[in-house]
């Protein structure tokens, strides 16, 4: 088998696992789906991923780097050249949530599973590592407040803590949790009251 075909097949897998996601329960997703919507076969996953959730997971964390990259050009519109506040760059989370709802639920379920599962939980962190990278590197670039190299990750790893607390609040209870516009408010207050 040559290269080409092994890589359309795993591009194929992501695909259809990107597009069940969207439209059943992480749980529900068989392997035998994945390979009717992908056109592939079931060895192809073993091969590419070695296993069904592994294929999963990675779907889900590639759109939530697409999220992420949508927000961050959202952000930095908004914000000028320098990083975006912490409230502002949350505001772009719930404003967008509902386009990556699908996923985050079934990364709620990835998450559960993580814990019978330590390649799962690996795969899980490698995700977590590339998103604090990518917002770490965002706040370095900046031109404005600049932070000192070793504290970017961590700044990174606290904004993204911060959003996924937002985000569980919107899943778990979304009639109570703060809104986008409720955070608007928020930033309207302080920057009248000059914090």
């Amino acid at each position: 088998m040559s290269t080409a075909p092994r890589s359309t097949h795993r591009a194929k897998l992501l695909e259809a696992a990107g597009t069940l996601l969207r439209e059943r329960q992480y749980g529900n997703i068989t392997a035998r789906d994945l390979v009717a919507a992908s056109n592939t076969n079931l060895g192809s996953i073993g091969y590419h991923f070695g296993s069904k959730e592994a294929l999963l997971n990675e779907a889900i964390g590639l759109a939530f780097e697409e999220w992420t990259d949508a927000i961050i050009r959202a952000t930095r519109i908004d914000s000028g050249s320098g990083p975006p506040g912490l409230t502002d760059s949350l505001r772009a989370v719930l404003g967008q949530y509902d386009t990556i709802r699908p996923y985050h639920q079934a990364y709620i379920e990835a998450l559960a599973r993580s814990a019978r599962s330590p390649q799962l939980r690996d795969q899980l962190a490698a995700h977590y590592n590339r998103q604090r990278d990518r917002i770490a590197a965002l706040l370095l670039d900046s031109g404005r407040a600049p932070i000192a190299a070793e504290h970017a990750r961590l700044h990174a790893s606290l904004a993204i803590a911060a959003a996924d607390g937002l985000l569980i609040q919107a899943f778990i209870d979304p009639d109570s949790a703060p809104t986008s516009q409720d955070l608007a408010a928020l930033s309207g207050n302080r920057a009248a009251s000059g914090h």
